[in-house]
């Protein structure tokens, strides 16, 4: 197995089943945060805490990045932008 390979054990009503998952990482939450982070999945309908944790990174990943990833972006946005709040004709 591939050290990026993660296997997990998820219980099908009808015993347990392996799912591979491959380029995935684990997140340790203890204590208190774990307590919140659960009650936070329950209120929001989600269907478990790692389901609502992901959709939090996602959303804050997002907001830090922007939607285009993190990637720069051209040297004419850069322009309008500057335009737009006046440093630059």
């Amino acid at each position: 197995m591939a050290s990026s390979e993660i296997l997990r054990f998820a219980n099908d009503g009808v015993g347990k089943k392996e799912i591979r998952m491959f380029g995935s990482h684990k997140v340790k939450i203890e204590g208190e945060l774990l307590e919140k982070a659960q009650k936070c999945a329950e209120a929001a309908g989600y269907e478990s805490v790692d389901e609502f944790v992901t959709h939090m990174l996602e959303k804050e990943v997002k907001k830090i990045l922007g939607s285009d990833g993190g990637h720069a972006p051209s040297a004419e946005t850069v322009k309008k932008r500057l335009q737009g709040l006046g440093y630059i004709e």
